[in-house]
């Protein structure tokens, strides 16, 4: 891998997806799911967006990636799940740069497009439909290779780690029910097939291998995942965060180590959904997190590395409804310290500068000016 890909690397782009449907199917019952979609209580801070993006209502965006670019940019890209296809957005600026894919089951076609990650110049996107994570090479999109065709059920969201020179691990959230209409969860025995984890070879004269390796869920009462989309991951702290969606328990992030085994803690309950959730990491082993509580304002919670307690919350003035983020913190013209891209109520994207979001929660650390 060049420099200039491992610097990537450094920067992946965590996806994290965001609640979907089968075109679409109805969500679990639930008396939260029966009222009106929750507004946020009032946040500590509210950070203006530095740009908000041109509405595509009829794509329904949903996870976003960011990948630097030669020029010294980057793009957000973004998965358009009722589009079946990728939406390429400039990051400084927000303006729209081309379309990629189209409905179908063939390389470089898409179909419900959810979770996205990028990790150097490969681009991972889950495919909900197609039932398979498919990899593109960037910046010109060319297909690879499918992973998990053979194994999942109804993928979600994706996070990747490097685990040896050329050699990534990926790890998949499957929600597959037992009956979606009835929100009817699998058999506990099922559960521990929440996750599922690929071994990826991306060899420097090109192509692509891949091989399921396991998967994991806890099938306790504590810690199972009835409903699980966003992941993201920690290695310096033997961490993952997943999205648990079900409200019917309390939407919330639950930790697991790194292993998958749960670690015996969950965070409080949001008052929404628990989607996106990204790492803002300011060097090997400080920074915070930031998940997103779908609530209209979308309600940013922000906590701690090491410790997950929480720091504060903020709203933007606009962004509501927020289903994926991507943090990126190498830094752009525009965002020298880094900007937290989000999703807009289906329909577009924004950005905050990560100047703004630790001025306004009086956030310290190695990564901030």
């Amino acid at each position: 891998m060049s420099s200039f890909s491992l610097i990537r690397a450094a920067c992946v782009a965590l996806l994290l997806g965001g609640c979907a449907s089968l075109s679409p199917p109805p969500a679990p019952p639930s008396a939260a799911a029966a009222t009106p979609q929750a507004r946020a209580p009032h946040p500590d801070a509210v950070v203006k967006e530095a740009w908000i993006s041109s509405a595509h209502p009829e794509d329904e965006l949903d996870s976003l990636a960011v990948w630097p670019t030669e020029q010294g940019g980057a793009w957000v890209i973004a998965t358009a799940k009722s589009g079946n296809q990728l939406l390429v957005f400039d990051a400084d600026t927000g303006q729209r740069l081309r379309t990629v894919g189209g409905p179908g089951d063939g390389p470089g076609q898409f179909r419900r497009p959810n979770g996205i990650a990028v990790w150097g110049d490969t681009l991972f996107v889950v495919e909900r439909d197609n039932h398979r994570v498919q990899a593109l090479s960037l910046p010109d999109f060319t297909p690879l290779g499918f992973i998990g065709a053979e194994t999942l059920k109804v993928p979600y969201g994706i996070w990747v780690q490097e685990t040896a020179p050329d050699t990534l691990e990926l790890l998949v959230t499957d929600s597959f029910m037992a009956d979606f209409r009835a929100g009817l969860l699998p058999p506990r025995a099922l559960m521990d097939q929440r996750v599922r984890r690929y071994t990826v070879s991306l060899p420097p004269e090109g192509g692509l291998s891949a091989v399921e390796t396991g998967s994991f869920g806890d099938t306790g009462d504590a810690g199972m995942l009835h409903m699980v989309e966003s992941i993201a991951g920690d290695p310096a702290h033997e961490r993952l965060l997943i999205a648990e969606e079900d409200r019917r328990v309390g939407s919330t992030l639950r930790e697991y180590t790194m292993d998958g085994r749960y670690a015996g803690r969950s965070l409080p309950v949001f008052d929404a959904d628990a989607e996106g959730v990204a790492l803002w990491d300011c060097d090997v082993d400080s920074g915070w997190w930031v998940a997103t509580d779908q609530t209209r304002p979308t309600l940013f919670r922000v906590y701690d590395r090491a410790s997950l307690a929480p720091v504060g919350t903020f709203s933007g003035q606009v962004v509501a409804d927020t289903d994926g983020v991507a943090l990126y913190v190498a830094g752009t013209p525009r965002f020298p310290d880094g900007a937290l891209f989000v999703q807009h109520d289906n329909r577009a994207l924004a950005a905050f500068d990560l100047r703004d979001i630790a001025a306004a929660l009086h956030l310290h650390g190695a990564c901030l000016p």
